[in-house]
């Protein structure tokens, strides 16, 4: 009998290996030696190369955007582990999309050159130089954007953004590479070009705009002021479930004959909305599915709030309670329907609704999608950098919650776990490890907390003034006391009861 390995040779992922893949696999059925690039992208993680390079690749497919090809780069010294996987596949991805009635796999070809990492970014900064380039991309996490914790203002006091003002040549962040190129280019008379945040924070393209224009401001205020009269910021809302790579992605990329050694795997759902507002021109993603609209903020909204705020609410007490996956949260007796009673009764009343999609049927919408077995999407994936995502993803409900004088019980609650979570072990008795960029300093006032919980609630950076409201004060103590002394457990058998 033959073995597995002999009824399905692997084939190794390059571009002259394209034709030997199984038939039953998508590749490019375009010329990828005739694309020309017209993206920088910074930040070339799965979810990048699951949505927006899949998007540029439909087009491609069709016969469109041929000179909009990705470049892709990163800014620190971890990015060049990625940079030698994908060169040496020739920038090819693997995406696997999988669904409970079945997973399909397509090699995505949209991207043609990594850029190497490096100290002062100068081939980064010379590439986004170049008049091609018309647009930079970036998905740098929703903690990157250098926002002062307090005023939400710009940071200017960051030990990266003084650098960057100090030696703006040389600069360490990617938002400095940018200025630096920008400086070029206004320079040269190449003209300005977009910048396109593709990070799950509301308003992104705002943010985006506010780093960039502070940072320049710091060392050229002429040149701050071109670039805030003549690039372009969109805000985006981007939306796709894509898990983090591992033995079994690999394996997975195995089961359809592919060696790759950088799989993406994601659910079948994608949505992408932007602002139309390109100053240099863009794609026509809309012909592969996005949406163009002068209304994002209400999408943004809608999936800030009940998307990613759900995963907070499941990933959170799933971490306190040793659930490892998203999809078991959803499975639990208590994390379900804890999720499910939040985003119905104390989120999705302050969400307003957009074309073909109300409140309650998005909450359905991503029930199903929590539940999809196949997404092996850790609660310690989502629960990371919980320091940005509370602020963004939950404390707005609960100050919306406030105003209308509607209920606020389960979203405290998840903070409450939280502070319990930070406390660094789980209730089995489990280290967590350091899930945060502020970890240390979490896990001493969650330590603190458990005897004195107002000490949580009182973080300026997190809750701004939530913590002088005697509602959310009392409240929260009561619920931080019950995860204490009576187990994460009862505490949200106590909510679902009451």
């Amino acid at each position: 009998m033959k073995t597995q390995a002999e009824k399905a040779p692997i084939i190794p992922l390059k571009t002259r290996h394209l034709a030997q893949l199984p038939a039953h696999v998508l590749r490019p059925n375009y010329d990828r030696s005739a694309l020309t690039p017209g993206i920088v992208h910074i930040g070339l993680g799965n979810f990048h190369r699951g949505h927006q390079a899949w998007y540029l690749h439909r087009l491609m497919q069709a016969g469109h955007a041929m000179d909009w090809a990705i470049i892709g780069a990163g800014v620190r010294q971890y990015d060049a582990v990625m940079r030698d996987k994908l060169l040496a596949q020739d920038c090819l991805t693997t995406l696997i999309e999988l669904d409970p009635s079945g997973s399909a796999a397509e090699v995505v070809g949209s991207m043609i050159d990594y850029l190497p990492i490096e100290q002062g970014n100068a081939a980064l900064i010379a590439q986004m130089a170049r008049p091609e380039i018309r647009i930079v991309g970036m998905t740098v996490t929703e903690g990157g954007y250098f926002i002062d914790p307090a005023t939400k203002g710009f940071d200017a006091a960051h030990a990266d953004i003084i650098h960057d003002a100090t030696y703006p040549e040389t600069p360490r962040t990617a938002f400095g590479a940018i200025v630096a190129a920008l400086r070029l280019r206004r320079q040269a008379g190449t003209g300005p070009f977009t910048c396109l945040c593709c990070d799950n924070l509301l308003g992104n393209g705002d943010i985006l705009r506010q780093t960039i224009v502070s940072l320049a401001r710091m060392t050229d205020p002429a040149l701050a002021d071109w670039i805030d009269a003549e690039c372009s910021f969109p805000n985006s809302v981007v939306d796709c479930i894509v898990p983090a790579t591992g033995a079994t992605e690999l394996a997975l990329a195995h089961s359809f004959g592919i060696d790759d050694h950088a799989p993406v795997t994601c659910e079948n759902f994608r949505q992408w909305v932007i602002e139309d507002a390109f100053c240099a021109g863009r794609p026509d993603w809309d012909l592969a599915g996005a949406t163009f609209t002068d209304d994002v903020h209400r999408y943004e909204a809608m999936k800030i709030r009940l998307l990613n705020g759900g995963h907070q609410l499941l990933a959170v007490p799933g971490e306190v309670l040793s659930v490892a996956t998203i999809a078991g949260c959803m499975e639990h007796p208590l994390i379900g329907p804890f999720f499910a009673k939040v985003a119905r009764q104390e989120i999705a009343p302050h969400v307003q609704p957009v074309p073909d999609m109300t409140p309650e049927a998005y909450v359905a919408l991503i029930h199903a999608r929590f539940c999809n077995p196949k997404i092996i999407d850790t609660t310690r994936r989502v629960a990371f950098d919980g320091s940005s995502r509370h602020p963004g993803f939950i404390v707005p409900s609960i100050r919306d919650g406030l105003r209308a004088g509607t209920p606020i019980e389960g979203l405290l609650l998840v903070e409450a776990i939280w502070a319990r979570m930070c406390a660094g072990t789980r209730e089995d008795g489990s280290q967590i490890t350091p899930n945060d960029p502020f970890w240390s300093d979490l896990t001493m006032q969650a330590m603190k907390a458990k005897d004195d919980p107002q000490i949580w609630i009182n973080m300026r950076q997190i809750y701004g003034d939530l913590g002088q409201n005697d509602q959310v004060s009392a409240t929260f103590a009561r619920l931080l006391r019950s995860v204490w002394d009576d187990g994460t457990a009862k505490a949200l058998a106590d909510y679902l009861a009451g």
